[in-house]
């Protein structure tokens, strides 16, 4: 870890630099990226963070997972979405697992890297729930919704389309 010298009080001080911030305690002091090279999103201005919620998942969730969020007795909650139903239609993605009882962190926007078998170009929400898959539903009761676009096997770019429900 870097240390840097700061003048404090006429006197030069060894100081750490911070890599997540808790608010106004942490003014004016020297900032670092994280492990993986970046900045923590609490030392981002309003707005340029990633667009997120924080909700009780209802099931394990795997990083990865298209997810939609539901009214559970008045509780917002989080489950895998899937194509086979009616109103399990996709409203974000995670990036992290979790177990049932946990807070799970969904994306409602950016890049999908946790998924698997695509090729590149448009994605739907697949009966696999959780999954994207390349094949355009077209069984009767199921849910047609465009996840976005497949740059690789892996990521997928997030433009969700509006749920349509196949006669």
């Amino acid at each position: 870890m870097a240390k840097y010298i700061q003048q404090v009080a006429g006197t030069l001080t060894e100081i750490v630099p911070i890599s997540a911030t808790t608010g106004l305690t942490d003014a004016s002091k020297v900032v670092q990226t994280d492990a993986t090279g970046k900045l923590d999103k609490s030392l981002m201005p309003v707005g340029i963070a990633p667009d997120t919620f924080s909700v009780l998942a209802s099931e394990d969730l795997l990083a990865g997972d298209f997810v939609h969020i539901y009214d559970n007795a008045g509780t917002a909650n989080v489950r895998k979405a899937d194509a086979t139903l009616p109103g399990k239609h996709a409203m974000g993605y995670v990036t992290v697992g979790v177990t049932t009882g946990s807070n799970a962190q969904v994306y409602f926007e950016g890049m999908n890297s946790n998924q698997v078998g695509l090729t590149i170009g448009k994605v739907y929400l697949a009966t696999t729930a959780g999954l994207a898959t390349n094949t355009v539903p077209t069984t009767a009761g199921q849910i047609l919704q465009v996840l976005g676009n497949a740059f690789n096997a892996t990521q997928v770019n997030l433009e969700l389309g509006e749920p349509i429900t196949l006669a």
